[in-house]
């Protein structure tokens, strides 16, 4: 009898002491994220805009949201001056997290490098991405990075441009 109530109490401690396992460094959200940075690289952005559902808020160093449609606008305008541009891939991190909601979150953490076409300028910065999914989709978008050399490149290069076409004016 004391055996099987030792036992007993052994199996409820270990079943007491199981949780339910809540980071995963590789899911089919994951594997999509990676995708979707894939297709931005490349510039494909018909399968970058496939990850996302319509509906999907994003954040880009801010607390307010914009649209899917003004984000590849944005990004559209802003590679379009690169002549290259992604992320560094060997030193880059990736996990899925069930957070206590039960919301799908994938966190990316990574140095994204850039090369500006007018003046061959390179400008590498840390990038965190926290992507929150519903059914297979990205509903929510946060990118965070400190954009103020690549701000100050491009204010540099319009500055740049409208001295140009002052110049030309005055001819």
């Amino acid at each position: 009898m004391k055996k099987l109530l030792l036992a007993s109490l052994a199996l409820i401690l270990f079943i007491a002491c199981q949780q339910e396992q809540r980071y995963f460094a590789e899911s089919a959200e994951t594997k999509m994220l990676e995708a979707g940075i894939t297709a931005y690289e490349s510039g494909d952005w018909e399968q970058w805009r496939s990850h996302f559902a319509d509906t999907a808020k994003i954040f880009i160093n801010s607390s307010k949201a914009i649209s899917l449609d003004e984000r590849l606008k944005d990004l559209e305008a802003n590679t379009s001056i690169l002549s290259s541009y992604g992320f560094d891939k060997e030193e880059s991190y990736i996990e899925m997290v069930l957070d206590k909601d039960k919301e799908t979150w994938v966190y990316f953490w990574a140095e994204h490098s850039m090369t500006i076409a007018a003046n061959n300028k390179e400008i590498v910065f840390p990038v965190h991405l926290a992507v929150r999914f519903e059914s297979g989709k990205i509903i929510e978008e946060h990118a965070y990075y400190d954009a103020t050399e690549m701000n100050n490149e491009m204010t540099a290069l319009a500055n740049m441009s409208s001295m140009e076409n002052t110049i030309e004016d005055t001819d």
